[in-house]
């Protein structure tokens, strides 16, 4: 069976971008979870040890995109997948979007989003 577990709009300060402003000043990013996973015997036994925490994800998650600037969002969405499924063996497949709010664009945008799906066989 496969269950889904979803993390929505994380939201951290982070200081990712190709222009040198953003490295310096930063910006607001959000990021959704999407983790695709067999949790049938956590609900019947109500054990979270069966289950992936999703407090511990979201505290993984959050360290990985502060602990060091990418230029791409597009990289920072494939470092959390990769280590997500590297440290979370319950996770078969994870879904992962970053979104960037209010991009350098010249023009009103509300954000750019990129979304990268990997299965455990696709581990970095």
């Amino acid at each position: 069976m496969q269950n889904i577990i979803r993390i929505r709009k994380a939201t951290f300060y982070g200081y990712h971008g190709v222009k040198s402003e953003e490295q310096s000043v930063g910006g607001k990013f959000e990021a959704d979870v999407d983790i695709y996973t067999n949790f049938t015997d956590a609900a019947i036994e109500d054990n979270l040890d069966k289950t992936i925490d999703y407090h511990e994800v979201y505290s993984f998650m959050y360290h990985l995109a502060l602990e060091q600037k990418y230029y791409l969002i597009e990289s920072l969405a494939s470092k959390i997948a990769d280590e997500l499924l590297k440290k979370f063996k319950r996770i078969d497949k994870i879904v992962v979007r970053i979104r960037k709010n209010n991009p350098p664009l010249g023009g009103v945008v509300d954000c750019v989003e990129v979304e990268i799906v990997k299965d455990r066989s696709e581990i970095n």
